[in-house]
């Protein structure tokens, strides 16, 4: 339970605040907490689900913080009061430059919760129709489309080490399209 809390840091993605807590069993401490307002990331199908082998756009994007590129799901952080499943829609627009006929929810996870609030909510997307991409100036991405057989054997031999990607893929294989 959170006795107190102190804003330490306010950034552009990111809030840091230092939480005083009663742990279960009695005793208090602090905690740094990173608070997130949460995000949406997407499957996106660019052919049908249900067929044999469907074809899955991965994006491949530079991220600093692992000194170099991943494989991903377009993925992206909420606006304020923004619905989960807009901001999925939005993300998949302006990271692949393409929109979806029918977007559906897979799921919701905590990224780390040892250390940060935030909350991934995970789509698919089917019906996919050509928009344009609008990426932000430090969103360095090219669309990379596999099929999902493929995608799920880069999980299998670690490169495809994204957590969020990694799980909606297994998500979408073990639970969405054997229905």
């Amino acid at each position: 339970m959170k006795l107190d809390s102190k804003r330490v840091y306010s950034g552009r993605v990111i809030d840091l605040d230092v939480d005083s807590v009663r742990f279960p069993n009695g005793s208090t401490g602090q905690l740094e907490m990173i608070r997130h307002p949460g995000a949406a990331a997407v499957v996106p199908f660019a052919s049908d689900p249900h067929g044999p082998d469907p074809t899955i756009l991965l994006i491949d994007q530079y991220r600093y913080a692992t000194g170099g590129s991943l494989f991903e799901i377009p993925a992206g952080r909420l606006n304020p009061g923004e619905d989960p499943r807009v901001c999925a829609e939005r993300e998949l627009l302006e990271e692949v430059g393409v929109k979806a006929g029918r977007v559906e929810r897979l799921t919701t996870i905590w990224t780390t919760p040892g250390f940060t609030d935030e909350k991934i909510h995970l789509f698919w997307a089917t019906d996919l129709t050509a928009g344009q991409h609008a990426r932000e100036p430090d969103e360095f991405i090219e669309v990379t489309p596999k099929p999902l057989s493929e995608a799920l054997q880069l999980i299998r031999s670690g490169v495809i080490s994204d957590a969020k990607t990694a799980l909606a893929l297994l998500f979408v294989a073990g639970f969405t399209l054997e229905h």
